[in-house]
């Protein structure tokens, strides 16, 4: 009998493409103080009801003059007024100073502030300008920031503080903000053992400890998931089944890791078809070639499948490049690719392989990135140690000194 053909490796971009088609925008939105809402991703475009600043205001403490009375350095005038912020003054008078402070507004009359540097207090509340000023200097318009009804944040934004910041300064108490994905976290697999449960003296021969489901729920909450973490399944196919239909009832994703590569014996595959669909994928890529993606119907719609491998390396590395754009692109974010930046390889990578790589390195102290010496996808140290990883092209080699793509973990898994 001629053996069947192996199926060609799906590439990474392809695979990426077809699961953010799947991606399809949770219902429902929530109602949050701003406050709480870092890390949330805006489900209505933030508008401002008011211009930034509401008034031309001083950016520096010192003096608010008019231009035409200080046609020269040196020039005294008097102190007709103090203005500190959260007060308004009054009409600054022709031949006359304002003593004002950052934020305040600028009176009406004055068109330009001297810094105080540039001044010397004088005896009976007079002032001496050292410098000739500039229409304008030190002051910042009215709507120079944000004019009134600009959209600030679009509607798809993932906040961060910066944003909350913004969301305040035009007055937005809360926000709307798009449901946070509810995901079913289970492992498979008779070897798994829970650290705590079994001191390592104690461990049976085969059996190694579940650090897989520490990582991925971590990195689950760190993307503002509701987690309900189903614990180890048995590898039974009745047990299997059972987790399935009970995880797709109130879920948005089900994510197992193990038991996905191609001919291996597990339950995940035929469980999760005598349910509802599934697709095996051998992906172009290393670590992490084997992924699976599916549905699972349930009487309110369907939950979203996605096993992972159950190396640990791979499972890291694939989370961050498909489950978490997908999860992205669930609560409404439409740029979901991690942001590379070029960096210099202080290393040597010989060995050109056919799928494209995600080699585990940290940035040294000259910038130059730094290559963990065993890139095994069962070495979990490499990832604890780097700082990121280089996407390195199918068939190529790296020689110290190239320019190369580098992933920062801060990209790929918050």
């Amino acid at each position: 009998m001629k053996p069947q053909a192996r199926a060609p490796l799906k590439p990474l971009d392809e695979a990426l493409a077809e699961l953010l088609a799947q991606a399809a925008l949770l219902a429902g939105a929530d109602t949050v103080n701003t406050f709480d809402a870092d890390g949330r991703v805006l489900a209505q475009a933030a508008t401002s009801p008011l211009q930034v600043p509401p008034n031309d205001n001083s950016s520096m403490d010192g003096y608010a003059v008019r231009c035409a009375d200080v046609p020269a350095a040196g020039v005294e005038l008097p102190v007709a007024q103090r203005i500190p912020a959260g007060a308004f003054g009054v009409p600054l008078a022709a031949g006359t100073a304002a003593r004002i402070f950052t934020g305040a507004p600028v009176p009406e009359g004055a068109d330009a502030i001297v810094m105080q540097e540039d001044c010397e207090a004088l005896d009976g509340d007079r002032v001496r300008v050292n410098a000739v000023p500039v229409q304008g200097q030190w002051i910042r318009r009215a709507g120079e920031d944000i004019t009134r009804g600009a959209e600030v944040l679009a509607a798809g934004t993932r906040l961060t503080p910066a944003e909350l910041g913004l969301a305040a300064s035009i007055g937005l108490g809360t926000l709307q903000v798009a449901r946070r994905p509810r995901v079913a976290l289970f492992s498979t697999g008779d070897e798994l053992v829970m650290p705590g449960d079994v001191p390592p003296a104690q461990m049976k021969p085969g059996a190694i400890y579940n650090s897989n489901r520490f990582f991925l729920r971590a990195m689950l909450l760190r993307l503002g998931c509701e987690v309900s973490d189903l614990g180890i399944v048995p590898d039974r196919r009745d047990a299997t089944v059972a987790a399935l239909r009970e995880a797709a009832q109130g879920h948005d994703l089900i994510l197992t890791s193990g038991g996905v590569s191609v001919g291996e014996e597990d339950h995940i595959k035929p469980a999760v078809e005598r349910l509802g669909t599934l697709q095996l994928w051998q992906i172009a890529m290393k670590p992490g070639k084997p992924f699976a993606y599916g549905q699972i119907p349930h009487a309110g719609g369907s939950a979203h499948f996605m096993g992972l491998p159950g190396n640990p390396v791979s499972s890291f590395v694939t989370f961050g490049l498909l489950v978490r754009p997908f999860l992205l692109r669930l609560q409404g974010v439409r740029d979901v690719a991690p942001k590379a930046i070029a960096a210099t390889a202080g290393f040597d990578w010989p060995r050109a392989d056919k799928r494209r790589e995600f080699l585990r390195v940290r940035q040294g102290a000259d910038g130059t990135l730094e290559l963990f010496p065993n890139q095994s996808s069962g070495v979990l140290t490499s990832a604890a140690w780097a700082d990121g990883v280089v996407d390195n092209p199918a068939g190529q080699t790296i020689a110290r000194g190239d320019t190369v793509r580098f992933l920062p973990f801060a990209e790929l898994l918050s």
